[in-house]
């Protein structure tokens, strides 16, 4: 009788637990579920409160800059061909919104504050589109937001002014009242992107 018992309870004790699961679940659903193309899910730790320097010299927060839907991308103004792409991938999707009346902003965040002074970093962010918004800050700074969205920088040995900077290479999109809720891989395309971003706005 045991051995029949035990796998019973180990039934009841199943059907539970998946439904504890399953109320859970239903007690909080994903709303941007039908917009997820990665596999990290919203409320992950990434993302969160920095400080930085914008291009006019002032400090300033992500409560300052990120005001609606926003991609951020840490890069360097130096970077000699991947920076430039993505960055230029992220304002051709910014357009594509646009052109279907969504709004949404570039960030462009400096993993080289040796080099990237406001000014220049405020340069590079207008030239690749006039609502992108620059961002550096000191050392401390720079490495505080970077931890806060999990990305990774290293520069090589400084020899000369052309050093490199290796770093990751995702964009990340953040709503104000949601913060942090999807990335982009390199290999995604403006167009795709905006499709992306259009959902998550008409849910959010």
């Amino acid at each position: 009788m045991s051995r029949i018992i035990a796998p019973i309870a180990a039934i009841a004790a199943a059907v539970l637990v998946g439904g504890s699961w399953l109320a859970t679940r239903d007690a909080n659903p994903d709303q941007f579920a039908q917009c997820r193309a990665s596999a990290v899910a919203g409320g992950t730790a990434i993302g969160g409160p920095f400080e930085l320097v914008n291009a006019k010299g002032e400090t300033v927060t992500d409560k300052d800059v990120i005001n609606e839907p926003t991609m951020v991308y840490f890069g360097y103004t130096f970077c000699p061909d991947v920076c430039p792409l993505d960055v230029s991938r992220n304002a051709e999707a910014t357009d594509f919104l646009a052109e279907g009346g969504q709004s949404m902003t570039p960030l462009f965040i400096s993993i080289d504050p040796n080099r990237d002074t406001p000014e220049v970093v405020g340069d590079f962010a207008f030239n690749m589109h006039e609502k992108m918004i620059g961002l550096t800050g000191s050392p401390e700074q720079v490495k505080a937001a970077s931890q806060a969205y999990r990305t990774y920088y290293k520069a090589h040995p400084a020899d000369d002014e052309y050093y490199l900077v290796d770093h990751s290479t995702f964009s990340y999109l953040v709503l104000p009242e949601h913060g942090f809720v999807e990335f982009f891989r390199r290999e995604i395309g403006a167009e795709d992107m905006a499709k992306t971003v259009g959902c998550f706005i008409d849910n959010a």
